[in-house]
């Protein structure tokens, strides 16, 4: 069982940062592939960003790259995600995940956290 519990959200002006936090429990912390989703008002969840369990590989949605960044800290049993340059549409509630797979997809992820509101303002 891996619980997971996300910090960092707020309200922001477009062009600012933020920085997300996902910590997890469970001693196998760092088997787990991590991502990030996020789930606009009327609209689906989506993928934004992925990790592998050892931090080398890196993958992100077309409409954050350059703009966000993954990392993790197994040492911490934290996954991060620093948001730059945030925009309007970035507003959503933002989910860390865990999953054994290495996915896209939401049905991938076995664990997930409550969510952290993330507001931007034009």
């Amino acid at each position: 069982q891996v619980q997971l519990v996300e910090s960092g959200g707020g309200l922001v002006q477009a062009g600012g940062s933020l920085r997300l936090s996902c910590a997890a429990s469970g001693r196998t912390f760092s088997t787990y592939p991590m991502a990030w989703f996020r789930q606009a008002p009327g609209k689906e969840r989506e993928f934004v960003a992925r990790i592998s369990g050892s931090g080398l590989t890196t993958l992100y949605a077309d409409s954050v790259k350059g703009r966000f960044t993954i990392s993790r800290d197994n040492a911490k049993n934290t996954v991060y995600l620093q948001m730059n340059s945030l925009k309007p549409e970035d507003t959503a509630v933002y989910y860390c995940a865990a999953g054994s797979v290495w996915s896209n997809r939401s049905p991938n992820y076995d664990y997930w956290g409550q969510g952290a509101q993330v507001t931007v303002s034009s």
